[in-house]
């Protein structure tokens, strides 16, 4: 990939998460708050940003979201790559979002 290439890939995730954000905010704020992991001062700012503002903002080449998950035990939950892993994976999963939703509530 090219340095525009990126930029560009970078321009469109940024949008894609603003308009994302926006909508989930919008729907149901307490679960937007948990999905995204916003304080409740960005989700107000980002659920009060017009629809210019949003592009101005995503037209950055700096990455608005990023991974939550800068666990290696969440990980090997989510990409169920575990030596002792269960077999089934509907608990793996589980497992992980338990483990990021505490990590959520520590936060806050």
């Amino acid at each position: 990939m090219t340095n525009d290439q990126i930029q560009a890939e970078i321009r469109e995730a940024n949008l894609t998460y603003l308009m994302l954000a926006q909508n989930l905010i919008r729907q149901d704020k307490a679960e937007a708050l948990f999905r995204l992991g916003l304080s409740e001062e960005a989700a107000d700012m980002i659920a009060a940003l017009s629809s210019a503002q949003v592009l101005k903002i995503a037209s950055g080449n700096m990455l608005l979201c990023r991974f939550r998950v800068d666990d290696d035990i969440v990980w090997s939950l989510l990409t169920n790559h575990n030596v002792n892993k269960v077999d089934n994976d509907s608990t793996t999963k589980l497992h992980a979002s338990i483990l990021m939703a505490g990590r959520y509530a520590e936060a806050m």
